[in-house]
C-alpha cells in the first residue's frame, strides 16, 4: 500500500468517532516500534517529522525508512507529515521527499519563534493548501499559539501567558473559510515537550471548552490536539530511578484527549510519551548490564518499550482495528478530489 494522504485517515475517523495518534519519529527504531504497534492493533497511522528531525536524520535516510516500512507492512495505511513547517518552503520541500501530508505553522512567524498576525497566517497557510492540494497533498493549519519549545520550535510561552494566545473561535472559523485546510490545530493550554503543567490539569490551564465550542462552529473540520502526551508518572520513575533527574511535571489526561475525540478531535500530536520511554530503557541496561556496549542490547529495549506507549495511544484514542477498513486513496486520488 502507498503512502495515504492524511485526509483519508481523518475523514474515516471521523465518521467513525475515533482519534488517530501522530507520532514524531526521529530514527529506525522508532518507525519500526509505531509499525510493530499498528500491526498488533491494526490501527491506521501517522508518522511525523519535525523539521529537526529531518535535520537529525536527513530527508534521504527519512524518505526510504518510511517507503521500507509501506512496504514491510502493505496491509496498513500510513500518512507521512511534517510536523510544523515554519514557511511554505519547508512545507514544500517536505512534498519533494514524498511527504503525503504537510502543517504550515503560520501562527508562528518564520523564525518559528515569534507569534506572528492572524493575515499572515492566512496569507502563509493558503498558499501551501493551493500547491499541496494541487498534488493531493493533506494541510494542517494552526490558530493559537502552544506553549513550550521542542526541536527549536515554539514561542515558550509559560502557563499563564499560554491563556492570552488560546485559539479564538470566532477566529478559527474564518481561518478555515479563508484557506481550505483539512484539520486545523487548536491552541487550549497544552505545551511543547514534558514540561506541560505543574499540577494535574484543570479547566484553567487546559481549556477543553475552546475545542467543544470550535467544533459546534465548525463541525466538519478536523481538529488536532498538539502537545499532547500524557507524560505517565511511571515512565518518569523509571528514568530517575536509573539515574535521571526529571523534575515532577504533569502532561495532558488520556481522559482529557477522549473527551476531545468526542468533539471533532481527529488527530492527536504524541511525542514526548515515546522519548520517556526510550531514554527509560535504555538508561535501565546501562545501570543494570553497564558492561553492555553492543547498541543492539539497548535499543532494542528502546524500541519495544516506545512500542507498547504507541499501542497503549493507539487503543485509548480509539483507532484499533480500524486500518484494514480504509478505503485508501493515493496523492493522486486525492488531488481529482480536490479539484484538481
Amino acid at each position: 500500500m502507498p503512502l495515504v494522504p492524511m485526509r483519508i485517515l481523518l475523514d474515516h475517523a471521523a465518521e467513525n468517532g475515533y482519534g488517530v495518534a501522530a507520532l514524531n519519529v526521529n530514527n529506525m527504531e522508532q518507525i519500526q516500534a509505531i509499525m510493530e504497534a499498528a500491526r498488533e492493533t491494526e490501527s491506521p497511522v501517522i508518522i511525523q517529522a519535525s523539521r529537526g528531525a529531518r535535520s537529525y536524520s536527513q530527508d534521504a535516510y527519512l524518505r526510504h525508512l518510511m517507503l521500507a516500512a509501506v512496504e514491510l507492512y502493505p496491509e496498513i495505511p500510513v500518512c507521512m507529515h511534517q510536523d510544523h513547517g515554519n514557511s511554505p518552503a519547508t512545507c514544500f520541500s517536505a512534498i519533494r521527499q514524498s511527504f503525503t501530508s504537510v502543517m504550515m505553522d503560520g501562527s508562528l512567524s518564520a523564525d518559528g519563534k515569534t507569534p506572528s498576525t492572524f493575515e499572515y497566517n492566512v496569507e502563509v497557510t493558503k498558499k501551501v493548501v493551493e500547491v499541496a492540494h494541487m498534488l493531493g497533498v493533506s494541510v494542517e493549519g494552526e490558530i493559537g499559539c502552544l506553549g513550550g519549545i521542542e526541536d527549536g520550535h515554539g514561542a515558550g510561552l509559560s502557563e499563564d501567558q499560554l491563556k492570552l494566545h488560546l485559539t479564538d473561535p470566532d477566529q478559527a472559523v474564518e481561518f478555515v473559510k479563508q484557506t481550505g485546510v483539512d484539520a486545523l490545530a487548536v491552541a487550549i493550554g497544552t505545551s511543547h515537550g514534558a514540561y506541560k503543567f505543574t499540577k494535574k490539569p484543570t479547566g484553567d490551564v487546559l481549556s477543553m471548552t475552546t475545542i467543544e465550542t470550535i467544533h459546534k462552529m465548525l463541525p466538519n473540520t478536523h481538529l488536532v490536539m498538539h502537545g499532547s502526551s500524557s507524560v505517565p508518572q511511571e515512565l518518569q520513575d523509571i528514568i530517575n530511578q536509573y539515574g535521571g533527574a526529571l523534575k515532577p511535571t504533569f502532561g495532558v489526561p488520556v481522559e482529557e484527549i477522549q473527551r476531545g475525540i468526542k468533539h471533532g478531535v481527529r488527530k492527536i500530536n504524541v511525542d514526548t510519551d515515546n522519548r520517556l520511554a526510550i531514554t527509560g530503557a535504555i538508561r535501565k541496561v546501562f545501570a543494570e548490564t553497564p558492561e553492555k556496549f553492543d547498541p543492539r542490547d539497548y535499543l532494542k529495549p528502546a524500541r519495544a518499550a516506545m512500542k507498547e506507549v504507541c499501542k497503549q495511544r493507539m487503543i485509548q484514542f480509539g483507532q484499533a482495528g480500524w486500518g484494514p477498513k480504509i478505503k485508501c486513496k493515493t496523492i493522486d486520488d486525492m488531488a481529482k478530489v480536490y479539484g484538481y
